[in-house]
């Protein structure tokens, strides 16, 4: 609803006592009150100007707030009910244009700046938009008794993931909500267990939960949306007695704009929207989708990235292709991909400065994955380090090159691994006996580069035991405004 009368043509002005321009143009306040078409409001107290009584009380900001006022003393000029020009601060010359009164002013200063709108105080956009906005939440709201604490509340009805939640005020919800120009109750998709239909508003009420700021609600709604496809099987990754959980890695421009960290300690702690929105989704599995320990899920171990596991590709100083890239995205955009893993395996080669022994040393780690007598299981992510990847810098190696050689060290004659051998129960079936075996599926092994400059460390992750066509899938998505 507009705030600016219906077939109104003249002026509305915004002041508040505690502002000295506001003060100082009283004289002017005055003599465009006189003309009979100037509405004038005052944000904190209508009777600071005794000269004219028909100030209006705009202490609520409702007037403010509609009509986005930042700086007071604002002055625009409405015709036939329509804003056609505004002017902010005290600026003689542009009020008498704007006024077409070439007299008006007289006798004080030419300039002075104004001061902060009182509806633009640190947290009073968000509650004057829940107030007088037009996007409402529209979630159940659980009233707080006066003296119960918020946060035991959240640990009470079960939707903490053991930690402790932001409070989703109204407030709060509308300033995520601010994050995105997709409509509040568009449906971002079905979460499993319980298939619930999720919306942004819901997604951006557990993004609040979470700890994350608005400009990281893009991202969250991309991984909730690549958690809802049937090809990364969300029920299977709760589900399963296995460490697994969704794994979200960030590639493109939205990765330096909300300043995630890609580069030391990037699968830890320490930088807010990579813990935060790996969070966020997994508070999303778990309120929307019902996926909690002990119910659907079912993991025996699990692992600490469950409470969420979110990282950003180095990209700007790589030497390879990204992950993104890769799968088919322009190196300018901004993606999601969900990756169904467990915990994180070191590989500490600090003598390789060829890439053959290298690729060997990395290879003998993934062949070790699940169990050195496993091939053709799960999925892998492999995380190379800026030291391991100037080892195949220097050298010359490409991606594609790269991943030939590790291929061909990752290929095992089937009799090495069969059931019984070297005295482990574990193992392959007699068939594959003289079958040249490969230790990932087509397509299995994802690699990425990150981390610090210094260390020559990287690391894999071993994907969900029933990664592939019959399971879990990576899968990439656009990160839309």
């Amino acid at each position: 609803m507009s705030a600016i009368p219906a077939d109104f043509s003249g002026f509305i002005v915004i002041v508040k006592r505690d502002c000295e321009t506001c003060q100082l143009i009283a004289p002017v306040l005055q003599t465009l009150a006189a003309t009979g078409n100037c509405l004038i409001y005052s944000q904190d107290d209508p009777a600071f100007l005794p000269g004219i009584p028909s100030v209006r009380d705009d202490r609520e900001l409702d007037v403010s707030y509609r009509l986005a006022i930042e700086i007071v003393p604002t002055i625009i000029r409405a015709d036939a009910g329509v804003e056609s020009q505004r002017l902010v601060g005290w600026r003689r010359d542009d009020w008498r244009t704007l006024t077409n009164n070439p007299g008006l002013g007289a006798g004080i200063a030419a300039f002075r700046p104004g001061c902060g709108s009182k509806s633009v105080d640190p947290g009073m956009p968000e509650k004057l938009a829940y107030k007088f906005g037009d996007t409402q939440v529209k979630a159940r709201r659980i009233e707080v008794a006066p003296l119960q604490d918020e946060h035991e509340l959240a640990f009470e009805r079960g939707w903490s993931d053991g930690l402790p939640v932001v409070p989703p005020t109204e407030e709060r919800v509308l300033r995520m909500l601010a994050g995105t120009t997709r409509a509040p109750q568009e449906i971002v998709g079905v979460i499993p267990p319980d298939f619930a239909p999720c919306s942004v508003e819901k997604v951006a009420i557990n993004a609040v939960m979470a700890g994350c700021k608005p400009a990281y609600l893009p991202v969250v709604l991309a991984a909730v949306e690549a958690a809802s496809r049937d090809e990364f099987c969300m029920h299977g990754v709760l589900a399963t007695t296995y460490f697994a959980a969704p794994i979200v890695i960030v590639n493109g421009p939205v990765a330096r704009e909300i300043g995630m960290n890609s580069a030391h300690n990037v699968l830890g702690q320490g930088n807010r929207a990579n813990a935060t929105i790996g969070r966020a989704l997994q508070l999303v599995i778990r309120n929307v989708g019902g996926g909690k320990p002990g119910g659907v899920d079912r993991a025996t171990l699990g692992q600490p990235g469950k409470i969420g596991f979110c990282f950003a590709e180095r990209e700007q100083d790589s030497y390879w292709e990204s992950l993104a890239v890769e799968r088919g995205f322009a190196p300018d955009q901004s993606t999601v991909t969900l990756f169904a893993g467990g915990g994180v395996h070191v590989v500490g080669d600090q003598k390789s400065r060829e890439p053959e022994s290298l690729t060997r040393s990395l290879a003998a780690l993934l062949r070790g994955l699940h169990h050195p007598k496993l091939y053709g299981g799960p999925d892998a992510l492999l995380v190379i380090s800026p030291e391991h990847m100037r080892v195949f810098r220097e050298a010359g190696w490409s991606k594609a090159r790269f991943r030939e050689a590790l291929a061909d060290s990752l290929t095992m004659d089937g009799r090495r691994i069969l059931a019984g051998k070297d005295g482990i129960a574990e193992g392959l079936p007699e068939r594959a006996a003289g079958e040249r075996l490969s230790k990932f599926r087509e397509g299995g092994l994802q690699i990425v580069h990150a981390g610090g400059g210094a260390g020559m460390w990287s690391a894999a992750i071993l994907g969900w035991a029933a990664s592939g066509a019959k399971g879990s899938v990576p899968v990439t998505v656009p990160v839309k405004s």
